[in-house]
Parts: C-alpha cells; structure tokens; sequence
C-alpha cells in the first residue's frame, strides 16, 4: 500500500523548488528510521554544477539530522510524465537505503503515480559493501 503522506509531502516540497532557468519544478519526500519524512526540492545555481537535486536535499535534510536509514521515496517532477531519479541521485539513494526492495513512488499528482524499488531503478548497484 502506497505512502500517500510521504506522496503529498512530495508535491507540496515541489512548490518550494528554485529554478528560475530550467523553470523544472521537482519535490521529495523521504521517509528515515526515526519515522520522520524529510522533504527537498531542487535549488538551482547559475553555475549549473552547484545546482542540487530534489531527491538528494530530501537525503541530506534527513541525515543531518541523525539519520542514516532510508526507508521510502517519493518525488514528482513534471505532472503530465513520470520523473525518475537522475543517475547521482540513484547512487545516494543506494547509499542510505534500507534494502534493494526500497520502495520509491514516482509521482505525476496526488492519485497518479508508480511504485518501483532501488533495484528496479539501479539493478547492480555500487554500494559500501563493494568496498569491503
């Protein structure tokens, strides 16, 4: 069963979004271990490269604030397309993940969206362990 608060988290963190040059609105809601959803929306940058993801501010939002488990996704970008995790985001989402069968929704509105895990979205992910 879907998430529906974590998903409105989502849409309402995607009114937050600056990005006065790609005009691409984009909002995340993650669900840590302590229970609690943290949101992002994507901050864009003149420079381009210091531009941050939606999904990522949610991550970092989270984390700096004790936690490391990732429990659940959600995030909307275009409501007329699904919008899926740009390849950094996938590597951080991997990294603070509970599990491959981590749940992350991919919203267009409120009663529109799809649910996917980690490995469907970054099967033979690089993650810690590779590192042991």
């Amino acid at each position: 069963m879907a998430n529906i608060k974590l998903i409105k988290e989502a849409i309402s963190a995607r009114e937050k979004a600056y990005c006065p040059y790609s005009n691409f609105k984009v909002g995340a809601a993650a669900l840590f271990e302590d229970g609690n959803i943290y949101t992002g929306c994507n901050i864009e940058n003149a420079s381009y490269g210091a531009t941050n993801c939606a999904e990522r501010t949610a991550i970092f939002n989270g984390v700096s604030k004790g936690n490391k488990v990732l429990k659940e996704l959600a995030l909307i970008g275009d409501v007329n397309n699904y919008t899926y995790p740009c390849g950094i985001c996938r590597q951080v989402i991997t990294e603070f993940a509970e599990s491959k069968d981590m749940k992350i929704y991919i919203i267009k509105n409120e009663n529109d969206y799809i649910e996917k895990t980690l490995d469907e979205i970054l099967p033979g992910s690089f993650t810690k362990k590779d590192l042991e």
